[in-house]
């Protein structure tokens, strides 16, 4: 049993919110990601979950646009803190979030704890290693295209868990392994892209919203 008791004593902790649209969130992040770097070899899976990343609000942004229905259900793959599966449970979407690393899993059920969402399934993931875990009518992600390595890994879990008809919706950095991604994607479904704009105080940051169907 998860405890958000336990949670707050394992981890240095800061409270922060997710305002979008007419919903806010109060999200535990780590004040520092230095607990969670190898020293040895600091760019060896590197604690990419441990920021909110502006693709996140994107993909919660289109959620928000989507009627929820109790009948469909969502599944959130590479989730970090499970800011977006979050965000669109408390919408009403049926979702499951998914996430590899243990710390981020913690995260992501110490948030939903704090939001007071309760029917929400998050579950351990190994995209090299899947298990059986149904079917689900979309497939959601924010910044989960990083490494060329994964892009065949993906489609096979896109293959395993999108049921027939269903949607694939990820929100991606402009990068090259986007580029790559979208490529791939194009030989096994329908990919319609949408390029947005987050501004920040710093910078205008481009996003790339992709919607994928058979």
């Amino acid at each position: 049993m998860f405890s958000l008791d336990a949670f707050k004593k394992e981890y240095d902790i800061e409270l922060t919110t997710f305002a979008l649209a007419d919903r806010t969130l109060n999200l535990y992040v780590p004040k520092t990601i230095d607990r969670f770097i190898n020293k040895d070899k600091p760019f060896e899976g590197f604690p990419l979950w441990a920021k909110i990343w502006e693709a996140t609000a994107v993909l919660a942004l289109h959620l928000s646009s989507i009627p929820p229905d109790p009948d469909r259900r969502i599944m959130e793959i590479g989730a970090g803190m499970g800011v977006a599966g979050i965000y669109a449970a408390s919408l009403g979407h049926r979702v499951t979030i998914t996430e590899y690393n243990r710390d981020a899993l913690n995260f992501a059920r110490a948030n939903a704890l704090e939001n007071g969402i309760h029917d929400v399934d998050i579950l351990s993931l190994d995209w090299r290693v899947p298990h059986p875990m149904g079917k689900f009518d979309r497939i959601i992600g924010s910044e989960v295209v990083f490494r060329e390595a994964d892009i065949t890994t993906l489609l096979s879990v896109f293959k395993l868990y999108l049921l027939p008809g269903g949607t694939i919706t990820l929100a991606e950095g402009m990068r090259k392994t986007s580029l790559d991604f979208v490529r791939v994607m194009e030989k096994h479904y329908s990919v319609r892209l949408k390029k947005q704009t987050v501004k920040s105080a710093k910078e205008d940051i481009p996003v790339v919203l992709i919607e994928m169907s058979e």
